[in-house]
């Protein structure tokens, strides 16, 4: 049976690397989360006082890039590779609020984007792959078999997100999510460097009133038709 390249771009908390996990497992691919390791460069961009509050060393962060060495690792008792910043685990420290507060800017350098597509492509090269993010549709697979991108209301996106870092034991507050998931949106479709945008052949999938399990089916279908040569 053929390989192909999967696609899936949106908006943040639509739950692409989910569904996106989920076809990687049933189809046998690599999953790729790339949304990841621009949490990770922004992880060490926190650590390292180039980002906070009140400052963003943009010149420093560029001048780290060569010190900055991620990779995917999975153990057997994992349900997912993790990330790994300069050979530390890194999975559960960058999906917090603080660190999702930073990573749109971070995301908007044009050089930290060229470094991480030059990765990511070449993670792609033998296709059987599954990436999701917010531009590889659009430049890091254009010529991708199937493209897909999630979409769902700012209402829910923000629901889904605060009730999985109250799982994780986070003490947020609803509004600052709802306010983060507006910001990032913002941002990442308003930035000059490869801004979040639906690929012209794209299929759109608005998930506001689906569950998990119909996502999945409805996202395995097209990529059964696709890896069958339907289109």
């Amino acid at each position: 049976m053929k390989k192909i390249t999967i696609a899936i771009d949106g908006y943040s908390s639509t739950g692409k690397s989910t569904v996106a996990k989920q076809l990687a497992d049933h189809l046998g691919y690599v999953y790729v989360d790339s949304g990841a390791m621009y949490r990770a460069v922004t992880l060490y961009a926190m650590q390292h006082g180039i980002i906070s509050e009140s400052n963003f060393d943009t010149e420093k962060l560029i001048e780290s890039l060569s010190s900055i060495q991620l990779k995917f690792i999975k153990e057997a008792n994992w349900n997912k590779a993790h990330i790994f910043l300069n050979g530390k685990d890194v999975e559960n420290e960058i999906r917090n609020l603080e660190v999702s507060k930073y990573v749109s800017p971070i995301a908007t350098i044009h050089e930290v984007r060229v470094k991480l597509v030059a990765q990511q492509q070449l993670m792609g090269l033998e296709k059987g792959v599954v990436m999701d993010g917010r531009d590889i549709g659009t430049v890091v697979f254009p010529n991708a078999e199937l493209k897909i991108f999630m979409n769902a209301s700012a209402n829910e996106r923000a629901q889904r997100r605060y009730k999985e870092l109250i799982a994780r034991g986070e003490t947020v507050d609803f509004k600052d999510v709802l306010k983060n998931i507006q910001d990032r949106d913002r941002i990442d479709t308003t930035r000059d460097d490869s801004p979040l945008r639906k690929a012209t052949d794209a299929i759109e999938i608005d998930n506001s009133e689906m569950n998990l399990e119909d996502q999945f089916h409805t996202v395995l279908q097209l990529a059964k038709d696709r890896i069958a040569g339907r289109v």
